[in-house]
């Protein structure tokens, strides 16, 4: 596919693989996880971010399955959660209280602090019932989502990792874009070039620093493709880039799923949540989606 528009997932490598990086950039996918949820615009803003680092750092691990990026705060916004599948599905929602985030509106301050306040920033990767699930959990550290993200690296696997986070909210006719890109500086392994630890460190700081020089406008410009974007910035490094990848948004709720989830449930719990019209009806708080199970449907799910 063409990494000319949006919605994809570019993997790089420069300096000899000493340092790797993923270019992401969002549009039509994440206007579609979006549009159904009519967030304020602080709370959306903060999806965005969550999605397109979750797709960024997926992007750098080997799985089958679903990584999860989750923020669990005590501020106006006290949850946003992203996760996205090894085939490159996208998915994510937030939770907020109205009245403190109107407050948080009217004040001022970085995002994290203003919208998120203190809690934790949590990494998933769940590979199915028959494999270990990896966690991290970090201290939401940082004034915005990319520094947060950067202290778990710094924190957890010391690993250094710099980001250029960009969002553009709906305007002219153009709905919500996001973009990221993020390079890590690998550890040394038996493959690794052969740098002097002040050589490795330089080439480091070189690669941020150019990382730092990309503008909002590059990275949302649909006539630079991505490629082009980081020869702009890196051609001088030995790039390399990799296939890529598109994104999605897709929900994996289905009624089958619903209806095991009730069927966990005892039959006299399940019939306390039934509606006015006598229906239980279950809402994805992903995608919106409403499944309805009437009295025929409960009687065939309990097999009475």
């Amino acid at each position: 596919m063409s990494s000319s528009g949006s919605d994809f997932l570019l993997p790089f490598l420069i300096d000899a693989g000493a340092i790797r990086g993923r270019v992401v950039r969002l549009g039509p996918a994440l206007n579609a996880i979006l549009e159904g949820h009519a967030y304020p615009l602080p709370v959306a803003a903060r999806l965005a971010e969550t999605l397109a680092l979750a797709a960024a750092l997926a992007g750098a691990l080997k799985f089958d399955g679903v990584f999860t990026l989750q923020l669990q705060t005590d501020g106006p916004i006290s949850l946003v959660v992203a996760d996205v599948t090894s085939t490159g599905n996208l998915r994510g929602y937030a939770r907020f209280d109205a009245e403190r985030l109107t407050q948080a509106e009217a004040a001022e301050g970085q995002p994290v602090p203003r919208y998120l306040g203190s809690g934790f920033l949590a990494f998933t990767v769940d590979q199915g019932p028959e494999t270990d699930r990896y966690q991290g959990i970090v201290e939401l550290a940082g004034d915005t989502l990319d520094q947060c993200v950067r202290q778990y690296f710094r924190q957890s696997e010391q690993i250094d990792t710099a980001f250029k986070l960009a969002l553009r909210p709906p305007a002219d006719g153009v709905g919500w874009q996001a973009a990221a890109v993020m390079i890590q500086r690998m550890p040394t392994g038996p493959f690794s070039p052969i740098y002097t630890a002040e050589e490795a460190a330089e080439a480091w700081n070189r690669a941020a620093v150019l990382l730092e020089s990309a503008t909002p406008g590059e990275l949302f410009d649909p006539r630079l493709p991505a490629e082009r974007l980081l020869y702009r910035l890196y051609h001088a490094e030995g790039l390399q880039t990799h296939e890529v990848r598109g994104l999605h948004a897709r929900c994996r709720c289905s009624a089958e799923r619903v209806a095991g989830t009730l069927r966990s449930f005892p039959r006299t719990e399940i019939e306390s949540m039934k509606d006015e019209s006598g229906a239980v009806v279950v809402v994805c708080e992903f995608c919106k989606t409403r499944y309805v199970f009437t009295d025929g449907d409960l009687g065939r799910l309990y097999g009475s």
